[in-house]
């Protein structure tokens, strides 16, 4: 299942600051090319944006202060093409990425534990599996309460309280005696602010990493070390059940969480909010929302993951049709994010941005019709490539990604990444509820059939949309010609 960052369960991702190279947003002053690590001073007044090379090391923009030579680690130069290992000398990078490792320890372990401490409370299969939904249920809501929060507060300040909050809320569930309610109260609680953790944490990547290039690979790891630790995390953290208690388990979540603030604290810059005063209202998410680029886009990213988790949400049920027993559904569940990760890492590696970009709309629009094969109500490893194929056409989000950074405001881009996040994990969850309730009139394999095939078409229209919305552009956004016409064409950018 394509995540947004973090697995569903935990606080903090769908479909993303020296500052990347971009645009800056109407009302702003326009910023000349600038040498890496230099500070630019904007001109005052408005003006065209000029067009900037698509690696290009920028300043922070105004508001954050000139640039701090050396602050940020050793940068990739214009001139180099960013790579993931590259992202490791950023200082603040190496920071950032270990404490999501310690983050996802911890909500991989709970993820499983608590509905485990659940089961053994109440016996109460129902329960159970609400445990498992109130990791979807509360993004929806978290994402549009909080999203203002994200470019209001300084972005380090934002994610040390989500995991301060989050480490609060684990530690509470293991209080003696702790009501089945108060538990499920408190889970719901940790997934209220995952949306906004990963939205300020996506837009903290472009102050973090050098040009918009960088910013896109360190958005494609995130992804990738959460998408393994779905793959191998339940595994392990069964394995550890074994020879420790659910609440003992939980400890680890709680240390999860309080070391990731540590390494954010200690590790991070303290930069002033994306948003200035005038911005700082909650008529910034209508704003977003009445751009139909931004629209777009953002169904670009919720709509092909939607209709992608229905396998996993049916995995069950097909392998005891198969005969598969739990092995099967194990196989079943990890085909597609393993798929995902290796359709990630190879567009990240082998494609450079333009290239990265031109293979969003046919991504996008192929990646479920690998689902049509179950009409043949396929053997397990013929299931099993088809989820796998199906899988690494999530390497369309890397483009996606960036085009999206090019059209959210510069003041917005936190508000903007929180309401993409809550809308792919609401988006998942909502997928898998449609699949399960396919599936008490069809059988497995023709609910799996009937989502790819209205999935497809319903990706389909989008893209054709969006490539409507970029026809003013001959080559896609992000490259240099693209570049050159925003310079010029700026009517599709929020009023």
């Amino acid at each position: 299942m394509p995540e947004a960052d973090r697995p569903s369960g935990g606080v903090r991702s769908a479909p993303p600051t020296s500052e990347p190279t971009g645009t800056p947003p109407p009302g702003d002053s326009a910023r000349p090319p600038h040498a890496a690590g230099e500070a630019a001073t904007p001109p005052l007044g408005d003006g065209p944006r000029p067009p900037h090379a698509a690696d290009a090391a920028t300043t922070p923009p105004p508001g954050d202060g000139p640039a701090i030579p050396g602050s940020a680690g050793t940068a990739t130069t214009p001139a180099e093409k960013a790579t993931y290992g590259s992202l490791f000398r950023v200082r603040e990078f190496r920071a950032v990425f270990a404490a999501h490792v310690l983050s996802l320890l911890g909500t991989v372990v709970a993820g499983l534990a608590l509905p485990v401490l659940i089961y053994q409370h109440t016996s109460s299969p129902l329960l159970t599996a609400l445990t498992f939904a109130l990791g979807f249920l509360p993004n929806a809501v978290g994402g549009v309460a909080l999203a203002p929060v994200a470019d209001r507060f300084a972005a380090r300040r934002v994610l040390v309280a989500c995991d301060l909050f989050s480490a609060a809320g684990v530690a509470l569930m293991l209080l003696p005696h702790a009501h089945v309610a108060l538990l499920l109260a408190l889970r719901a609680a940790v997934a209220f602010v995952q949306p906004l953790f990963t939205g300020v944490r996506a837009a903290s990547l472009g102050a973090i990493l050098p040009g918009q290039d960088a910013f896109v690979l360190g958005r494609s790891l995130i992804r990738v070390v959460a998408q393994s630790a779905q793959i191998v995390g339940n595994a392990a953290t069964g394995l550890l059940l074994v020879v420790v208690t659910p609440r003992t388990a939980l400890v680890l979540t709680v240390a999860g969480f309080l070391g990731s603030a540590l390494l954010l604290r200690t590790g991070t810059r303290l930069r002033p909010p994306l948003a200035r005063a005038a911005a700082r209202t909650t008529a910034g998410t209508r704003r977003l929302l009445a751009d139909r680029k931004v629209r777009a886009l953002l169904l670009l990213c919720w709509l092909p993951p939607t209709f992608a988790v229905v396998p996993e949400a049916l995995a069950a049920p097909y392998a005891d049709g198969l005969g598969a027993g739990p092995a099967g559904v194990g196989l079943l569940l990890a085909a597609g994010p393993v798929g995902s990760v290796v359709g990630e890492l190879a567009v990240g590696t082998l494609l450079r941005p333009a290239a990265r970009e031109r293979l969003v709309l046919p991504l996008a629009s192929v990646l479920l019709l690998p689902l049509l094969v179950f009409l043949l109500h396929p053997a397990l490893p013929l299931a099993l490539a088809a989820l796998c194929l199906s899988g690494m056409g999530m390497g369309y989000t890397l483009g996606l990604d960036r085009w999206f950074f090019d059209a959210a405001p510069e003041e917005l881009r936190g508000r903007a990444l929180t309401v993409m996040t809550a809308g792919l994990m609401s988006a998942q969850g909502l997928g898998m509820a449609v699949g399960g309730a396919l599936a008490e009139f069809l059988p497995a394999h023709l609910a799996i059939v009937l989502t790819g095939a209205v999935g497809t078409v319903c990706v389909a229209v989008n893209a054709r949309n969006v490539r409507r919305l970029l026809r003013g552009f001959d080559r896609p956004v992000g490259s240099r010609r693209a570049e050159a016409a925003q310079s010029v064409v700026r009517s599709d950018r929020p009023c």
